[in-house]
């Protein structure tokens, strides 16, 4: 029988930040992971503690930041890849009273360290924004297909990662610990994004997954290197080629590419560039929301059975400090806001 601290079941950033987590603490587990988390993988990778649609913080924004940046720093250096990148986010203006209501937000004191009080002027033939753009500070994007590989690799070199589908039936509940197969553990955390709807454990009452899609295009003549947020975000990506999206769906859960999202990217995509493009790839993902929009970590009836997950479309943002305070909760008791505990549902 091996003998672990810890199980985690699913490695997208919550699994993956919780496996940091448990690391740095001197923790043993194991990793199971069957597939690529497809929600993760398919992500734009942007943190950004701005609600760029409605100019209001990030709930707990400045807070997420402060720990995102030097977790992301800290996993770059120990495995010897670049993930991290800290680059600013031009929000494309529609009016003049967009750009009064920047300017109004750039005055609160939460929001002044990230909103420019400069209105920038487009000087690119490429990209409609007769309104300029409002500049977001301390806003960047983690690359998340190397981010996934290179930490799984990590695990698989250390023995820690099992590359097979987690059986709920194998799992075999005690007071003070688990046992799954020949592993026994103190804990098991389900970590298993949109998948967590097959979990017998999870409460999929107020989980409402979102489907999402982008393109990947290649624009020679767009030379643009900000990331430019309108109705959807242009990412770039290095060698003229931009991801473009994305779109929201609740109705369909699979992880097929779809011609409709195609078409509403490129709808959307019209009215903020001019250049010609050449569509290269798409992608889909199913993105773990909740909702309240807020993120679903803590335990339920079973003591050694805890969950992470709900993260939404802000997981590389806020996955690093809800990893410890959910690290801090099972190990020293410690409180978790009420935002966010699993249990605010059946209270």
């Amino acid at each position: 029988m091996k003998q672990v601290d810890y199980i985690v079941v699913g490695l997208g950033i919550a699994g993956i930040s919780f496996c940091e987590t448990l690391r740095k603490n001197n923790k043993s587990f194991l990793a199971f992971d069957k597939k690529s988390n497809y929600s993760t993988l398919v992500s734009g990778g942007v943190f950004n503690p701005v609600v760029l649609k409605r100019f209001t913080a990030v709930w707990k924004g400045q807070e997420f930041l402060k720990k995102a940046i030097p977790f992301y720093t800290s996993i770059s250096e120990n495995l010897d890849v670049e993930l991290l990148e800290k680059t600013s986010i031009f929000r494309i203006f529609n009016s003049v009273e967009e750009q009064n209501d920047w300017l109004v937000a750039g005055d609160k004191n939460n929001l002044s360290p990230f909103l420019s009080s400069e209105i920038i002027k487009n000087h690119n033939e490429a990209i409609q924004a007769p309104f300029g753009f409002g500049k977001v500070e301390e806003s960047g994007k983690v690359n998340p297909s190397i981010f996934l590989s290179s930490y799984k690799k990590m695990l698989q070199q250390n023995n820690q990662l099992i590359t097979e589908a987690f059986d709920y039936e194998k799992l075999q509940i005690e007071e003070t610990c688990v046992t799954y197969q020949d592993i026994k553990a103190n804990k098991v955390v389900f970590s298993e994004g949109a998948s967590a709807i097959k979990n017998p454990y999870f409460p999929v009452e107020n989980f409402v997954p979102n489907k999402g899609e982008y393109l990947f295009i290649k624009a020679p003549k767009l030379k643009n290197e900000v990331i430019l947020k309108g109705a959807l975000f242009i990412i770039p990506l290095g060698n003229d080629v931009y991801k473009v999206g994305a779109t929201y769906s609740r109705n369909d859960h699979t992880t097929h590419t779809t011609e409709e999202a195609r078409n509403t990217i490129l709808k959307k995509l019209d009215k903020i560039i001019s250049c010609d493009f050449e569509i290269i790839d798409q992608i889909a993902g199913v993105r773990p929301t909740v909702k309240d929009r807020k993120p679903l970590i803590g335990k339920l009836q079973h003591d050694a059975i805890y969950f992470f997950n709900g993260l939404g479309t802000r997981g590389i943002l806020m996955a690093p400090l809800l990893a410890e305070w959910l690290y801090n909760f099972a190990e020293k008791n410690g409180d978790l806001p009420n935002e966010v505990n699993i249990k605010r549902y059946t209270n």
